[in-house]
């Protein structure tokens, strides 16, 4: 799963040189991610990362209980930016917390996607899903929480045809952010009825209205290629997200150009380092850019 309100466009040419990409070492880490020999990479960002909430703002609705925390996007009716997490309950009530959560994601006609980490309670929390038919994500099991301070060298590769453009200046942008996401997750085409459209409007008004989000739109030779979010909260960190790439662009770079511009916005705001949930594709990738595993994140959905 971008805003800034009236920005202009910006474009931003590959690099003419690529230096070798810096390799993270392998770090010994605690169950809950503790650091054990991290030098380069502080403790307050790595609890930051995996205790992350996403906070209120326009277009989501919180709910927040002793129990679970729930995050509401009606406008992006799919699994993922509507979720029930950081579950905190007795094996005793777990079948209620299922029954309430489902209660409230069925009252507002959305789907749910339960994410489990480290520190759910009980431990064994989804075998409770299981039982009520709430399985492991198919599409994506499982993600590592990785970060990487700013003092990290991220390099642009150079990618013949490449630019980087606001991802949220118009709406004709962000229908192309919407297009790469659907392709590149769903592997469909993005829907252009008069409901999606309306949909797809309310959702860039509300990014355009937060000031510490940015969207990255990638094009290659004026087709869109990938596209990418982050959001900052300094002086913590940003949180990236989104990260997508067209299937017939993989493997020329494009991702690692999108980390690369979005490390600079991020240096600019003076937040300490980078947060991000590294997929199957997307943590190798990571990792040899110099991002470390610090926790993990397991999905579960119908």
């Amino acid at each position: 799963m971008a805003e800034y309100a009236n920005a202009a466009a910006t474009t931003i040419q590959a690099r003419p040189s690529v230096p070798a990409p810096i390799r993270s070492r392998p770090q010994r880490l605690s169950r809950r991610g503790k650091i054990e020999s991290m030098p380069a990479v502080s403790q307050a960002l790595v609890d930051w990362a995996n205790g992350f909430r996403q906070p209120p703002q326009p277009g989501f609705e919180i709910v927040e209980t002793p129990r679970y925390r729930l995050v509401l996007q009606p406008d992006f009716p799919i699994p993922g930016p509507n979720s029930a997490t950081f579950v905190r309950c007795t094996p005793e009530d777990a079948g209620d917390v299922i029954a309430e959560v489902n209660t409230v994601f069925a009252a507002r006609n959305l789907p749910v996607m339960w994410v489990l980490d480290p520190d759910t309670e009980p431990a064994n929390f989804a075998d409770f899903l299981g039982a009520s038919g709430v399985f492991p994500d198919p599409q994506g099991p499982e993600s590592a929480v990785m970060v990487a301070p700013l003092g990290t060298r991220f390099v642009s590769p150079r990618v013949s045809g490449l630019e980087l453009h606001d991802g949220i200046e118009d709406l004709d942008s962000f229908r192309a952010v919407d297009a790469v996401n659907a392709e590149a997750f769903a592997g469909r085409v993005a829907g252009d009825d008069p409901a999606h459209l309306a949909q797809l409007g309310r959702r860039l008004r509300n990014q355009q209205s937060v000031p510490n989000r940015r969207v990255v739109l990638a094009t290659i030779d004026g087709e869109p290629a990938g596209s990418a979010g982050l959001t900052m909260y300094p002086p913590h960190g940003a949180i990236l997200n989104g990260g997508a790439v067209r299937p017939k662009f993989r493997g020329r770079g494009v991702y690692r150009a999108m980390i690369a511009a979005r490390a600079e916005m991020a240096r600019e705001a003076g937040v300490e380092g980078l947060s991000v949930w590294g997929g199957p594709m997307s943590a190798p990738v990571l990792e040899r850019m110099g991002f470390t595993k610090v926790g993990w994140r397991r999905f579960y959905r119908k």
